[in-house]
């Protein structure tokens, strides 16, 4: 026991920290001990411990921040969706064949106001439905001007869209029927015509060289998941868009909104059936129209984001690896300095095992801490997008969770082998190292 006592002085000596228990053959080892002394370790050089640190940070970091942009854009692509009317069912003309040569869609004239009466009439499955007759066009008050989406429609485009008067009122059934020439602006448009705050309501504005009242105001909806700006429109009569500005008599969309979600794939069989019908389309013909699904599309962009989400993330964590590489060759170097060290430590009687701990905490503590903090410039890089860029942001726990855990795991990984060579060397060969 004296001898043993005298060894155990002696590995104190080296470190004072060292507080391993020796009762016989029976060795404990306190894990609170070993993550004391790993600390104490990394502490002895700490720029060393920062500069290997730092690749886990930059891993963990940009991991997380590019994280972050990616559930914002997949939240804006959901509110985007919820936007659009989950149950929507848009009806677009067509394209047609002139001599072989299919147009694009759009090109039909078959679509008109009476198919939009038909579909409302004989469908119980559509709820709401609007005609929807667009084109460019220049709108100008006073000394102001701006070249914006004109879009004719009736009363029903706030309930099929989802769209909400902010100030003043929309025109109703009596405007449309009599092709008045009144208007409603979206926030884009108003914030250019009256730069000065004045209100728009009441007021006569140009537009397509078509004097119209102002009516209201609409609610802004901010940017589109595709970066389009959902304000930057002025909406009118869609008779008064036919007659007096386009002067046609077909129309470029219907907008329906279908009793439920789950009524869609029946109420867009229903509309095509009789749309049909009334196009007077033969069996094996193709249709003059096109039926969209707006929500597909939206998944498609937002599956696109999460699969760009992830290339980027996979690219980030690049440099957790090489933040990893870093720490497993300070390992290494820290096992070639502290040999006598850890001679003097078998020599007291510390088994293979804890010798191993020891070094294997000293590497999983370094890069939990790099992963903790880089879980902290992630978030605050995250912040500084969403403030400079105005995108939003949005971190899932389970991916900060899944950071610190990965980065602990880096640590486990690359530390394994400087701890197994710590662990498998020669207690009398240690003693002579000079």
């Amino acid at each position: 026991m004296d001898r043993v006592s005298r060894g155990n002085g002696m590995a104190r000596g080296f470190d004072a920290e060292c507080d391993i228990l020796v009762s016989g053959k029976e060795i404990c080892v306190d894990l609170s001990v070993i993550l004391r002394m790993a600390f104490r370790a990394l502490g002895r050089n700490k720029m060393r411990t920062a500069l290997t640190m730092l690749g886990v940070v930059i891993g963990v970091g940009a991991v997380i921040c590019t994280v972050a942009i990616g559930e914002g854009a997949s939240q804006k692509i959901q509110a985007a969706i919820v936007n659009m009317g989950a149950n929507m069912v848009w009806i677009e003309a067509g394209g047609v064949n002139l001599n072989g040569v299919r147009t694009g869609n759009g090109a039909t004239k078959t679509l008109t106001i009476e198919d939009d009466k038909a579909i409302e009439q004989q469908i119980p499955l559509i709820g709401h439905i609007t005609p929807n007759v667009d084109m460019r066009a220049q709108v100008v008050f006073g000394n102001q001007n701006w070249n914006t989406s004109l879009r004719g429609v009736s009363p029903d485009f706030l309930y099929v869209r989802k769209v909400a008067v902010e100030r003043g009122t929309f025109f109703g059934p009596e405007e449309v029927d009599r092709a008045d020439n009144a208007c409603v602006l979206g926030p884009t448009v108003a914030a250019i015509l009256f730069p000065n705050n004045e209100d728009p309501i009441g007021q006569t504005i140009r537009v397509a060289k078509q004097p119209c009242k102002v009516l209201g105001l609409l609610e802004p909806k901010g940017q589109s998941a595709t970066g389009q700006d959902q304000d930057d429109f002025i909406l009118l009569p869609y008779t008064t868009v036919m007659k007096k500005i386009k002067g046609i008599s077909w129309v470029d969309d219907i907008w329906a909104s279908a009793v439920s979600p789950e009524a869609v794939p029946e109420a867009e069989r229903e509309v095509a059936d009789l749309l049909r019908e009334r196009h007077h389309i033969r069996p094996g013909q193709p249709d003059d129209f096109n039926i969209r699904h707006p929500e597909e599309i939206a998944n498609a962009v937002a599956d696109s984001a999460r699969l760009m989400e992830l290339l980027l993330a996979s690219i980030a964590s690049i440099a957790l690896v090489v933040g990893g590489i870093g720490i497993m060759n300070i390992m290494l170097v820290a096992v070639t300095e502290r040999t006598r060290e850890i001679g003097v430590r078998m020599a007291v009687g510390a088994t293979e095992k804890a010798v191993q701990m020891q070094f294997l905490s000293e590497a999983t503590v370094m890069s939990l801490m790099g992963g903790i903090i880089g879980l902290a410039c992630g978030l605050i890089g995250a912040a500084i997008v969403a403030q400079v860029l105005q995108w939003p942001t949005a971190v899932p726990v389970s991916a900060m969770i899944l950071a610190v855990v990965f980065s602990a795991c880096v640590g486990i990984f690359f530390g394994y082998y400087p701890a197994k060579k710590a662990a498998n060397l020669d207690p009398i060969e240690a003693l002579r190292y000079e």
